[in-house]
């Protein structure tokens, strides 16, 4: 009896892994969108870092986001068990966060002349430097940024994985929410550490000395690397902010289910078109839900703006 119940037990071991092996492939999938735009994000969010500074900021970062998720799992699954209904509230609040802050930056910069722009940067961070007792200080602010933001973006992912996971048994919920809170901070936070050091790696191979085929193509290669790792980290700012409307925007149409509707509606009659019709019905949802995301931040802003307003009035009277 002892063999055979061990025999069981080993069996039922073995389903579940198997079942979280599938869940973990097919949610890394599903998640693959809010992936990228994470990446975007938090390597826009350590820019303006001294070189030498970089990973130990990356990585106080990817601990914060570690933190994030041992307290998104456990949430996660309590609420699905208990209320399942606040799931959404929560992600639409996250996702409205996410767009207040993308229209913010957008507001900032189109308040502010072209010319006046790079003064600007370099006036915001030397006032900031000037208000903190010493770098670390503002290492700090740019960590908790950071943070704050991958918290929405990990709750998206939780909040995916866990509507794969939702009518599988308990032990597969927490195993594969585990697994792919672990992987995909490893496989963020990686990826970012290798994006901001890549123009000191530049910088080392193009300092290689020797006259050989192999060395001349390293310096080359080392030289465009160099040239390269500014445009990519504008690119990438340019990329985070738009990800913040795509993923924000996104969080709030699925939420309301009308807009959702409609969204599909438009690219369904797009994708009816000739020739072109199949590559639009792919970008229309996008697009979309990208410009639902700016419409809402431009509200939040505004309501903020107002809120701010009426505060400073009631201050001074």
């Amino acid at each position: 009896m002892a063999g055979a119940s061990l025999l069981t037990l080993l069996d039922d071991i073995a389903t579940i892994l198997d079942d979280v092996a599938v869940m973990s492939k097919v949610a890394a999938k599903k998640t693959a969108g809010v992936l990228g735009d994470d990446l975007a994000l938090n390597a826009q969010q350590v820019t303006g870092i001294s070189a030498d500074r970089e990973l130990p900021v990356v990585w106080a970062v990817a601990k914060g986001s570690f933190r994030n998720k041992l307290i998104l799992v456990p949430a996660a699954l309590l609420i699905s068990a208990f209320i399942p209904w606040a799931v959404t509230p929560l992600l639409m609040f996250g996702g409205l966060f996410l767009c207040f802050e993308g229209f913010e930056k957008l507001w900032h910069k189109a308040s502010h002349s072209k010319a006046s722009a790079e003064a600007d940067d370099e006036a915001a961070v030397e006032a900031a430097m000037k208000e903190v007792e010493d770098i670390r200080a503002w290492e700090a602010q740019k960590v908790k940024g950071a943070i704050r933001t991958d918290f929405v973006l990990s709750a998206e992912i939780i909040a995916i994985t866990l509507g794969i996971v939702a009518e599988k048994a308990f032990m597969t919920q927490l195993a594969t929410l585990s697994i792919i809170a672990v992987v995909m901070t490893i496989g963020v936070y990686g990826l970012v550490a290798g994006i901001v050091k890549l123009d000191d790696v530049g910088l080392y191979l193009s300092r290689r000395r020797g006259e050989g085929f192999s060395a001349h193509n390293l310096r080359r290669i080392g030289l465009m690397l160099v040239s390269a790792a500014p445009k990519l980290m504008k690119l990438l700012t340019i990329v985070g902010t738009a990800a913040m409307f795509m993923v924000g925007g996104g969080i709030l149409t699925h939420g309301l289910h009308w807009v959702s509707e409609q969204i599909t509606h438009v690219a369904n009659w797009v994708g009816s078109l000739a020739v072109v019709g199949p590559v639009l019905a792919a970008l229309t949802p996008t697009l979309l839900n990208a410009l639902f995301g700016i419409l809402a931040g431009a509200i939040a802003v505004a309501l903020m703006s107002m809120v701010e307003r009426l505060r400073g009035k009631g201050e001074s009277h």
